[in-house]
């Protein structure tokens, strides 16, 4: 079958030869004549009311436009879940990086002086950086009423009676740190108008997104704007979410020339998403054989200022809370919270890579409280075929997990 006719092939990447040779086009290589430079001036308040003074820093030479909310003329917001992210803020910023403006200015060195003569006036708020805390009542609120954007629940068996057939109980507390994505290529693009349409060149995951998030910001057809995505340095999530597209676009769509933006690797960290800490709370109960017999689970999830896939990350981390086990009474709640931390979003495996650092352990804690090997009570609880999951999912195809500790007990002669 034509299919299956690679298989088992040394294939050729179809854009390696050209980034072996250096010849591949990131977009911080593309440049236009005519450009103008962009710099964004964000915040360096976790929470507070904010007004800006754009007097001194408009009557710069080189400053062509200073671009702020005043300026959008469709939707000031964005996000790929919810549409809580601002292109600019209006009066409140939620985190340190938020942007408040954008400046534009003939070389980038204009730019950047312009943008230390800014002057930004804030009133302080009261901030929460612990999501546990960020749930209680009286906690400060990001947006909303609550901070709590999302509760997921799977609940299977009895989980009173479960623990009570119990030979060994053990319940642990552990975290997850967030973590950068950090990729080579730093965040760059540019726009330009091409027969009376917008062109945004920037390395995106999402280049649908964009050009609807870019339509719906400039309150134009989304078929005016046209995204091309050059040569991708790395991403691994955290390019799915808009940083500049919206900023150059709207510059170049105002001032009709192109506009070039390229973040330092400073402002890269404050721009886009991170990997969501996970505050997670476990205990797992197994009989004198070393079967699982009870496991409940809290999980909290600090998404930061902006929900981004917060929802889709803390489902995941729920659902894959049980590990590869089956375990027939289950109680499962993980939260995703508001706080003023930097946004989270999505990162390879999202929510489903930081669970087994509690499930796990606890299935070596359980093992020698018992006297067994870490391999013996996974070989007695992990998936084969026909098990079924807490979510009620049955494997009816190939489950090779069984083989897969298997050979890693005896490489490691467990």
């Amino acid at each position: 079958m034509n299919e299956f006719k690679n298989i088992g092939k040394s294939l050729m990447r179809v854009d390696g030869k050209e980034k072996i040779l250096g010849k591949a086009k990131y977009p911080g290589d593309l440049y236009m004549d005519g450009m103008l430079h962009g710099v964004t001036l964000r915040s360096t308040e976790a929470h507070a009311y904010f007004s800006l003074d754009l007097g001194e820093a408009k009557k710069l030479p080189g400053v062509v436009k200073i671009l702020t909310h005043e300026d959008i003329s469709g939707e000031n917001s964005h996000g790929v879940y919810f549409k809580d992210q601002k292109v600019f803020c209006k009066n409140k910023v939620r985190r340190i990086g938020d942007p408040m403006a954008f400046i534009i200015a003939e070389n980038k060195e204009m730019a950047m002086e312009a943008k230390k003569r800014i002057k930004v006036k804030y009133e302080k708020l009261p901030t929460v950086f612990d999501p546990r805390e960020a749930m209680k009542e009286d906690s400060p609120k990001i947006h909303g009423e609550s901070n709590i954007i999302y509760h997921y629940k799977c609940r299977k068996g009895n989980m009173e009676e479960g623990f009570k057939k119990c030979h060994v109980i053990v319940e642990n507390e552990f975290k997850t740190s967030m973590v950068d994505h950090a990729f080579l290529q730093i965040e760059s693009g540019l726009a330009y108008m091409e027969d009376g349409n917008i062109v945004v060149c920037a390395a995106t995951q999402y280049p649908h997104f964009d050009q609807v998030e870019i339509a719906e910001a400039l309150g134009i057809p989304k078929e005016r704007v046209r995204i091309i995505n050059p040569a991708v340095g790395g991403a691994f999530g955290g390019r799915e979410d808009i940083t500049m597209q919206i900023h150059i676009a709207l510059g170049t769509f105002l001032t009709k020339r192109p506009i070039k933006v390229t973040y330092s690797r400073e402002e890269s960290f404050y721009a886009h998403s991170k990997r969501h800490p996970l505050y997670m709370k476990f205990k797992t109960g197994a009989d004198e054989k070393g079967k699982l017999i009870a496991m409940e689970a809290n999980i909290v999830g600090d998404t930061g200022a902006y929900a981004s896939w917060a929802v889709n990350v803390l489902r995941k981390a729920g659902v894959h809370a049980t590990g590869p086990y089956e375990i027939p009474n289950v109680k499962i709640d993980s939260y995703a919270v508001y706080t003023n931390n930097p946004f989270c979003g999505a990162m390879r495996g999202f929510g489903a890579t930081q669970i087994p650092i509690g499930c796990e352990q606890q299935m070596d804690i359980l093992a020698e409280k018992l006297g067994m090997s870490p391999v013996e009570i996974r070989l007695k609880n992990c998936f084969v075929k026909n098990s079924i999951t807490a979510t009620g999912q049955v494997f009816t195809e190939s489950v090779p997990i069984k083989r897969c500790i298997e050979a890693v007990g005896e490489g490691l002669n467990l």
